[in-house]
């Protein structure tokens, strides 16, 4: 792309821009488009990311427009991951191993299915929380699709044990297994041995948000320092555990690190070239401050 012309109507998008896209339902909250175009901008690609509302049960009909719009990549996000998991032409091996989709890249005519959530929390780790699973004792809190991609990939980045725990037993067995020999289920009682706490429900989101401790999903007396505690949720930026964590002395990581790291991940499927990760930071950074005015509802850990 001319560095000349200007990303901007009418100049831009043109017939000549490559698509990428966010489907689900509901899809107004999702900050995958600003994180995606950030992208595009930096690396100077005439490509342009949109969202697109699906309603249930019409993940075979988007795929099939995937295919006739020439669509390069689609970001999938509630409720479609297990839909597009079961109808995408090939998954990579997390993919199958989570059962779920959140990448779909078109590569010779086929689809490729990928999970990035996973990754892109060890990235986050990494990055915003100088945290390395290596060697270290995790504790997972959920056990829903998101709490499934962070325990696969804490327990293939080396974490020496991975905890889940869940108020449903079944639940918390199914996830503990992807973490296979370093994974089993736990309780409240085991918080306090963790060097990660990772909180990877909806509780403390913003919208509907329960007051007092019912907003945290553990005792915060349980927390110390020496921990670090991550939440997913990036709406509030500090959720009522992680200012609980504060107040106890732990070291804590937000939800939106997860969010761009997954992105950038995408973005690295469908161009092929290294994202340009500060930049996608910086679009979510002012995307949040108070003149960015950050709204909706974003589910926790999603797009």
């Amino acid at each position: 792309m001319d560095p000349a012309e200007p990303r901007r109507s009418p100049v831009w998008p043109s017939a000549s821009s490559s698509l990428v896209a966010v489907i689900g339902d509901p899809i107004r909250h999702s900050l995958s488009p600003l994180l995606h175009n950030a992208a595009f901008d930096a690396l100077g690609l005439d490509w342009v990311s949109v969202a697109f509302p699906v309603p249930a049960g019409a993940v075979a009909e988007a795929l099939a427009g995937m295919r006739a719009f020439g669509i390069v990549g689609l970001s999938v996000t509630m409720p479609h991951k297990h839909d597009a998991a079961r109808l995408v032409d090939e998954r990579t091996e997390v993919a199958d191993h989570l059962g779920v989709v959140n990448c779909i890249t078109r590569r010779d005519g086929r689809l490729i299915g990928d999970s990035t959530d996973g990754a892109g929390f060890v990235a986050a780790l990494r990055r915003g929380g100088d945290f390395e699973p290596a060697g270290r004792r995790c504790l997972v809190i959920g056990a829903g699709g998101a709490a499934r991609a962070v325990v696969l990939a804490l327990a293939e980045a080396g974490a020496e044990e991975v905890v889940v725990v869940n108020r449903t037993a079944a639940h918390a067995v199914a996830a503990a297994a992807l973490a296979g020999r370093v994974g089993r289920v736990g309780g409240a009682a085991d918080v306090g041995a963790a060097d990660l706490v990772v909180q990877a429900t909806p509780v403390g989101m913003a919208a509907g948000r329960p007051a007092g401790d019912a907003a945290l999903p553990v005792d915060p007396a349980l927390l110390h320092e020496g921990q670090l505690v991550a939440d997913l949720v990036y709406l509030p930026m500090v959720t009522p555990l992680l200012a609980a964590a504060r107040a106890r002395g732990a070291q804590t990581l937000g939800g939106l690190g997860m969010l761009v790291h997954q992105a950038a991940l995408a973005v690295e499927s469908w161009t092929g070239r290294t994202a340009p990760v500060d930049a996608m930071w910086a679009a979510a950074e002012a995307k949040k401050s108070p003149a960015g005015g950050m709204r909706g509802k974003p589910p926790a850990g999603d797009t």
